[in-house]
Formats: C-alpha cells, sequence, structure tokens
C-alpha cells in the first residue's frame, strides 16, 4: 500500500506493517496515543476533528517514532494523504523541503531536536505550523525534549509548538513490554517465550527500541538456524555481549 501523497509534492509515506496502534502498548500513555488515533482517522474537516496538532515527546525508546508512523499508516488506509520526515530526510536539505506541506492532511515531523538547530530551520518550521493550522490539517511533532526546552530559541516558535496537547510519553512495564515483544514476535511468525522475553528484559538495555532490535536479530538467527527462540540461543547470538 503506498500512501496518497499531493500530486506536485515528492514526499510520502511508505506504510510498515510493524507500525501500528494494535502493536503499540500505551501502558500510562493511553491519552496520548488516543488523540494520536483519532486525529490520524478524522475526515480532516474541522468539524470531524477536535485537534490539528500533538506534540509527543520523551527519552530515546519510549515508542515516539512508532506512535507517529501508525498515525500515518491509519491515515494512508483511510486514504489521507500523509507525509513523515525523519532527522535523515531532513539533513542537508533546504528548508524549501516544507514547502507545500500545509496541503496535506497529516504531517509528521520525527526527531525535531536534531535538525531544529539553526535559525532558519526554526523560521521555516513556525512558518509551517502558522500555515498548517490556517489550512485546517494535522501536524504531528515528536522529540527528546518538552517544546519549552531551550533547544528551542525562538520564543514564538515554543509557543506554537505547544498550540495543541503536550504529551511526555511515560516507560511501560515489564508486562507491558512483554505484551508488546510478544505481539512484534507473532506479527514476524515467531513464538516468543516469556522465559527468553525476560532473559532479554533482565541482560539487556530494555527500552524498547533496543528489545525490538535484538528481537529481529533473533528473528534472522532462529530462521538461518531453524531453531526456536530460547534462552541458549539468545546467548549464542549475543555471545560477544555475555
Amino acid at each position: 500500500m503506498t500512501a496518497l501523497i499531493h500530486p506536485q509534492l515528492p514526499l510520502g509515506f511508505e506504510p510498515g506493517e510493524l507500525f501500528t496502534f494494535d502493536s503499540f502498548v500505551a501502558g500510562k500513555n493511553s491519552v496520548a496515543v488516543g488523540l494520536a488515533r483519532q486525529m490520524a482517522a478524522s475526515g480532516y474537516s474541522n468539524a470531524a476533528k477536535s485537534e490539528q496538532q500533538l506534540y509527543i515527546w520523551g527519552e530515546p525508546g519510549l515508542g515516539k517514532s512508532h506512535l507517529l508512523q501508525a498515525s500515518c499508516n491509519l491515515a494512508a488506509k483511510n486514504r489521507h494523504t500523509v507525509c513523515y520526515l525523519t532527522h535523515d530526510e531532513i539533513h542537508n536539505q533546504t528548508t524549501d523541503i516544507f514547502d507545500g506541506l500545509e496541503q496535506i492532511e497529516l504531517v509528521c515531523l520525527d526527531d525535531i531536536e536534531t535538525w531544529l538547530v539553526e535559525p532558519h530551520w526554526e523560521l521555516a518550521l513556525f512558518d509551517l505550523i502558522n500555515r498548517m493550522r490556517e489550512k485546517g490539517n494535522c501536524l504531528m511533532l515528536a522529540s527528546s525534549h518538552s517544546p519549552d526546552e531551550d533547544f528551542v530559541k525562538l520564543p514564538d516558535l515554543r509557543s506554537r509548538l505547544a498550540w495543541g496537547p503536550v504529551f511526555h510519553l511515560q516507560d511501560i512495564s515489564d508486562k507491558e513490554k512483554y505484551q508488546a515483544l510478544s505481539f512484534r514476535a507473532r506479527q514476524s511468525g515467531l513464538e516468543l517465550p516469556e522465559n527468553v522475553a525476560d532473559y532479554l528484559m533482565k541482560r539487556y538495555p530494555r527500552d524498547m527500541f533496543g528489545l525490538f532490535e535484538r528481537l529481529s536479530v533473533l528473528d534472522k538467527a532462529s530462521m538461518a538456524m531453524q531453531r526456536r527462540l530460547t534462552i541458549p540461543l539468545v546467548k549464542s547470538v549475543f555471545s560477544d555481549e555475555l
């Protein structure tokens, strides 16, 4: 499935099956997740949506990128135009990359603290927020920092980043992490025993991004070796870290 984009804009979003709301374990973040889902699923008429802008922030590994991509997935599934931009797409580009984005129904900007480092980028984002609001389309932003922190130098931009709801994502419990890992494993056709998940969470970094990365490595190793996911398999794959 290819997301719809404006015909004169070369930007789009290639939906990924792994990044959905069903695979996102909300935990204490249910309000933020519910609002993101509502915005992504709306008909993009002023009467249909409750919010036009959402800002989520928190430490790496809490699922900010997952939440933005899940929103794009849902919007694209509903035949809305979407655009998802990260540091990789914006790095070495000019601010012209924002030209015309207000015509897209859902724009998601990730990792903003990594590229919002020069005054001209702050002005470009400031202008985009104004244009999105005027056009009536939706904007989601994600960062490792709160919008009122010093990484934003332009006072007017700082205030506009908080025009919509601002949510600080919270870590989920170990039980919820196991649920998320199990769901991701099933998406790949794997069975993840609880003792293996427990071993991963006790021996290695516990953020969800890191856990998902390790699960992906184990998935490939399991297929290559034709072995089930077991603790001995984990030890053999990550033996250099023991």
